[in-house]
């Protein structure tokens, strides 16, 4: 997407699956083996009841959506502000939903609304990303 093709209030919107595979390969990655997102009787005794998802993990889908979609291809993130609201359960399926609500034509950067929402229509994640576009 160019960058004079971008307009504030323009909303994207993506679908992700949270899934067991994910949550693993996350761990792995990060050496963030915390039980409470690996081990189903440890997490049974937490205020959750159940295992969750690592909450970078699910905030790493914004990630995706900026860098690859929207804004898109060579995005770079600037910075970044993250706040977890709910928690995320493996099996969930959340809505990415990202707004621009700032332009900066002399500077080439957005600011943008980064919110996560899951199937029960909560913001798991409410967040404001700023990011350059080349």
């Amino acid at each position: 997407m160019d960058f004079s093709d971008i307009g504030i209030g323009m909303i994207n919107r993506q679908t992700f699956f949270v899934s067991e595979e994910r949550v693993r390969a996350f761990a792995e990655l990060t050496g963030d083996m915390n039980p409470v997102h690996l081990d189903e009787e440890f997490a049974k005794s937490t205020q959750f009841g159940r295992r969750i998802a690592h909450g970078m993990l699910v905030s790493s889908f914004i990630s995706k959506v900026l860098g690859r979609d929207f804004p898109g291809d060579g995005t770079i993130y600037v910075a970044q502000k993250v706040r977890f609201r709910r928690p995320v359960f493996i099996g969930d399926t959340v809505v990415v939903e990202v707004e621009v609500t700032e332009k900066n034509e002399e500077k080439r950067r957005l600011i943008l609304r980064t919110d996560v929402i899951n199937e029960s229509g909560e913001k798991v994640i409410i967040g404001e990303a700023e990011v350059m576009k080349p």
